[in-house]
């Protein structure tokens, strides 16, 4: 089981990033596929969340409206646009697998290596 995150960066304020997350090693359609970041000195956080097998989508409020989580069953791939981006969604993220599913990180079983987004002008 691989999850390959990609797409961090550095961006000014108010600008835009996607985040990529290519997983293999399991049945892409069956997983719940999360994620989460982890900023310095604070503790990691789920920002968002999509069910590959009915498409349902969770997002925190501190990026609802902003961030749209997506997901392409034939490239196995997820997805995660973040727009209007705030100094403080400077963070590590990552992307995560869970066959059960939910907001929290103890639901999720493999876990991405992580990519930066530093939000800076």
């Amino acid at each position: 089981v691989q999850l390959v995150e990609s797409g961090g960066g550095l961006v000014q304020p108010g600008g835009s990033l996607r985040l990529s997350c290519a997983v293999s090693g399991f049945t892409f359609a069956d997983y719940v596929i999360g994620w989460f970041r982890q900023a310095p000195g604070k503790e990691r956080e789920g920002v968002s969340v999509i069910r590959n097998f009915d498409g349902d989508t969770y997002y925190a409020d501190s990026v609802k409206g902003r961030f749209t989580i997506s997901s392409d069953n034939t490239k196995n791939t997820v997805y995660l646009q973040m727009n209007s981006l705030k100094p403080e969604d400077t963070a590590v993220y990552y992307c995560a697998a869970s066959v059960v599913g939910g907001n929290a990180e103890t639901d999720y079983n493999y876990w991405g290596q992580g990519t930066q987004v530093t939000v800076s002008s």
